[in-house]
């Protein structure tokens, strides 16, 4: 077998709960200062989900949708890995979960379980699934990898910074969207900036100073090793403009924009020719331009006009939606895709940061593929979601609280059965059906809408899928 060419992306399916709640009415709830959620964050809305979703229907969603808008055979996939860091269950992989859709189609020689590490699981998956096919073990078969988190907080300051989605990618060669092979950097370390050591409770422990200062501080690295990488395999001299594009994990908008602006700051450091009214900034203490207000402020405005063209275009999802943890970089690109055209993606190269406290980070890049023909699908397949977003269910406030307190008291809990209104749950929608006393699950597939799951030249499946797992032996 010949060595796969062009390995990454060949289609993106993405999947946003249908209820949201709004910033701005969430701000006057909380009783916080106006501007605090929508301006401070950047936020817009928040999309949430009841008790009667969990982290494995909102896998079997994505993946589902994925091979059902692509008209792909289930015997065609060899490998398939989850990023996630909502834990279910201690044991059993959401993986493991996911098989029952191949299982029934024949297919059980498919490698990969979970990678867990806070935000950064769906790139580990991403990762191993494209050096599966590089590697000896490549069967000739796709791999799938699922970026899928439900991001919740407790009441309080923290809660505004939620959201919940899952991606599924389908990975192959001749991909539309290729990894940049020899071009990936990283960034390890032991931090306490935001954990989850209650095994009884989805809310994190979170240090927020100490977490942005760690997510800044990998940016750093990251971006140095990313120059290192393309000056040694290259002899390439990269600074932002190397990127038609910069995405970025997406905790909250608002640092994704400061997240730009110290990238334009470390060119501006590499760069010694300039001398201008930043130049105040180029000897601040590292450790001290973490904290440094006017630096911040300075570099913010100088970068404006590139972020509004590089990244801005990424933060569709994630300013609707909130943060999708492992899923938000991956909604980010999906974003570049629904805000331009085909002919403004074509050959273009798009800059990834994934950061997952803890903490794990990398910078990596894509190239878009040069042939229209293969682009315009890839895009078409994304187009609905605007659509989806713009007609999603605004919740009040004071419901979304009352529907979290629900969540927070059955979310563990066997032997109940899950009730909700069958019109905030999208078409093609896995939900829970029945969890029996020794904590088994049950799923069922609401049905699907031709207008959104037909795939080219393919049939839509109308049959409602259900499930029973085994407890794991």
């Amino acid at each position: 077998m010949s060595w796969p060419e062009d390995v990454g992306i060949l289609a993106l399916e993405v999947y946003i709960p249908k209820t949201y709640v709004a910033h701005d009415e969430l701000e006057v709830f909380d009783g916080a200062s106006t501007g605090k959620y929508t301006i401070g964050l950047g936020q817009r809305g928040m999309g949430f989900c009841s008790d009667v979703e969990d982290i494995c229907s909102l896998s079997l969603t994505a993946v589902h949708g994925l091979m059902e808008r692509q008209n792909i055979s289930y015997s065609d996939i060899g490998h398939l890995q989850v990023g996630t860091e909502t834990i279910q269950d201690k044991s059993k992989a959401v993986k493991t979960v996911l098989m029952d859709l191949f299982v029934k189609h024949g297919n059980t020689d498919i490698e990969g379980v979970d990678c867990i590490n806070a935000c950064y699981g769906g790139t580990a998956a991403l990762f191993n699934a494209i050096n599966w096919i590089e590697s000896s073990s490549w069967d000739g078969r796709y791999a799938i990898v699922v970026a899928a988190d439900i991001a919740v907080y407790a009441s309080g300051p923290a809660r505004p910074t939620g959201g919940a989605g899952a991606v599924a990618m389908l990975i192959g060669a001749n991909a539309v969207l290729s990894i940049d092979r020899g071009l990936r950097s990283t960034y390890m370390a032991h931090v306490y900036d935001f954990y989850k050591p209650d095994l009884n409770s989805e809310y994190p422990r979170v240090n927020g100073k100490l977490s942005i200062q760690c997510f800044l501080k990998a940016l750093d690295v990251t971006y140095k090793g990313y120059k290192d990488k393309a000056a040694m395999k290259d002899n390439q001299d990269v600074d932002l403009s190397y990127f038609d594009f910069m995405t970025f994990h997406s905790p909250y908008c608002k640092l994704v924009q400061k997240s730009f602006a110290r990238l334009c700051y470390q060119d501006y450091l590499a760069d010694s020719t300039v001398t201008d009214k930043l130049e105040q900034f180029r000897h601040v203490a590292v450790e001290d331009t973490y904290i440094n207000r006017d630096l911040e402020r300075a570099f913010i405005s100088h970068s404006q006009e590139e972020f509004d063209r590089k990244t801005a275009p990424s933060l569709l999802i994630p300013k609707n939606v909130g943060n999708m943890y492992t899923a938000t970089l991956y909604s980010c690109i999906a974003s570049l895709f629904v805000n331009n055209s085909p002919e403004e993606m074509l050959g273009k190269r798009i800059g990834a940061f994934s950061y997952g406290s803890g903490l794990a980070a990398s910078m990596f890049s894509f190239t878009v593929t040069s042939d229209l023909d293969k682009l315009r699908p890839f895009c078409n397949d994304l187009s609905h979601l605007s659509h989806h977003l713009n007609n999603r269910i605004k919740v009040a406030p004071e419901d979304f609280e009352k529907m979290m307190k629900k969540r927070e008291q059955n979310h563990y809990l066997p032997n109940r059965t899950p009730s909700y209104p069958a019109n905030r749950l999208s078409q093609g929608t896995y939900h829970i059906v029945q969890v029996d006393e020794e904590h088994r699950r049950t799923y069922t597939r609401t049905s699907v809408l031709d207008t959104l799951h037909k795939a080219p030249g393919g049939t839509t499946n109308h049959d409602k899928c259900a499930a029973h797992y085994c407890p794991h032996m």
